[in-house]
């Protein structure tokens, strides 16, 4: 083989620049596919480099994006830590009132429960006292009629003497005695309020008036009346019922109505009829 001098290469060198298709003959001659294919090689793997570059860079916007909405998310979740926390502390503090009104709510039962009794007691007490003062009234006025019976009956009767309890008592004991009328019936005479003798009007007979006194009569004393002077006419005795009073109920007056009995109120007596 001939030696390949530096003249040699120089006149290659020239012919390749005159001749340029010669240089890819001279390439494949020269050199082995695998070189020949680095160009190409290189021309991909450079578009790869650049599409992985592109990647890169659009994954790191995502992620850039993602970071982003990971930061607005722990932002929110932060806000919403923050209200829930607010929450929580008006929950504790609406807690707390809740407990506050429940102790309220019990304190006032026990007062209302305590007013309550109170409320019962001043109504008992009251009650007590009216009756106390009915039972006043009454015994006044009963006072009255005895003291002033006289003027009172006036008009039923004339000499009108209001009995003495022992002067009754003897009367009703000599109708026991002489069987007019049982013990237990003149003792029921005897519980009237006021009894008076006097001579009627009209034929000057003896009569005598059965009085019950209530500062508002009712029913019952009319009732009464009626009762104790029919006992005393079983005792052989004369005897007109009469109820007095500052006030007559308007069922008092029915019943005295249908009964017969006198009603005398302010020192105006009234006939049964009326």
């Amino acid at each position: 083989m001939m030696a390949f001098t530096v003249e040699d290469f120089r006149d290659l060198m020239r012919l390749l620049e005159e001749r340029p298709e010669w240089r890819a003959e001279l390439r494949r001659a020269v050199l082995t596919d695998e070189l020949l294919a680095l160009p190409e090689l290189v021309r991909a793997l450079a578009e790869a480099q650049r599409r992985t570059e592109v990647e890169v860079a659009a994954l790191a916007e995502a992620q850039r994006r993602a970071e982003e909405r990971l930061s607005g998310v722990e932002e929110r979740l932060s806000g919403v830590e923050d209200r829930l926390s607010r929450v929580e502390d008006r929950l504790g503090r609406v807690e707390e009132e809740i407990v506050a009104l429940a102790e309220a709510q019990r304190r006032t039962e026990v007062e209302v429960a305590a007013l309550a009794e109170a409320q019962r007691h001043t109504e008992t007490l009251v009650g007590g006292m009216l009756v106390d003062l009915g039972e006043l009234k009454g015994d006044s006025l009963e006072r009255r009629y005895r003291e002033r019976g006289p003027a009172y009956f006036a008009r039923l009767v004339r000499r009108a003497r209001v009995l003495a309890g022992e002067e009754l008592l003897d009367l009703l004991e000599a109708a026991v005695e002489q069987g007019q009328i049982p013990a237990h019936e003149a003792q029921d005479i005897a519980l009237a309020d006021v009894v008076i003798r006097g001579r009627r009007r009209e034929d000057d007979t003896e009569v005598y008036l059965v009085v019950e006194v209530s500062w508002g009569v009712d029913a019952h004393d009319v009732e009464r009346a009626a009762r104790r002077a029919a006992l005393l006419q079983e005792a052989g005795l004369v005897a007109v019922p009469v109820v007095a009073g500052k006030v007559i109920l308007p069922e008092a007056v029915e019943r005295a109505r249908e009964l017969r009995v006198w009603r005398l109120t302010d020192g105006q007596i009234m006939v049964p009829a009326s």
